[in-house]
């Protein structure tokens, strides 16, 4: 039984890692590189990791560095795609919009996967995730609902769960 828990104080300890590492390189964007600052900048990365440790615990899922970047690839196409779409519709007044809502099954269950996919969709222009129906769809307010919404969501999703490895 202590098997486990050998295992995970190492998991933990190279999760605690790389996130002070992460929040080291943003407080150093932040700071200017500042050498005077960085006692105050120990002190705020040590807060952070700790608080995220104990917000969103180490989990076993560990993101996939291809899938990550296929994800973003993605999300950087669609939000340019989608982004002169809607300046087209907004600056062309004989395009007709058929603004409304479309309910998307998400596969993703309740919880912090879920919110955050939910957060990144919601950084498309054109689309704004509203909520779940009483069948636990996403409610997705679109500017047309003859577009492939749905499927658009689908394909983003499933990159989402292969990053994450949310499997």
């Amino acid at each position: 039984m202590s098997a486990p828990r050998d295992d995970a104080a190492p998991r933990l300890i190279r999760v605690a890692a790389v996130r002070a590492a992460l929040f080291l390189g943003f407080w150093l964007m932040v700071s200017g590189r500042n050498l005077a600052d960085l006692p105050v900048g120990l002190a705020a990365v040590a807060s952070a990791t700790w608080t995220s440790l104990r917000l969103l615990p180490a989990g076993r899922s560990r993101p996939r560095i291809t899938a990550v970047a296929a994800l973003a690839i993605r999300f950087l196409r669609q939000s340019v795609v989608s982004g002169t779409e809607v300046a087209w519709r907004a600056l062309n007044p004989r395009l007709q919009l058929r603004p409304g809502f479309v309910a998307y099954p998400l596969r993703l269950p309740p919880g912090g996967a879920r919110c955050a996919f939910c957060a990144l969709s919601s950084l498309l222009p054109g689309t704004l995730p509203t909520g779940t129906g009483e069948d636990g769809a996403l409610l997705v307010h679109c500017l047309d609902v003859d577009q492939p919404v749905a499927a658009n969501l689908a394909m983003e999703e499933s990159l989402f769960i292969r990053a994450l490895r949310h499997e």
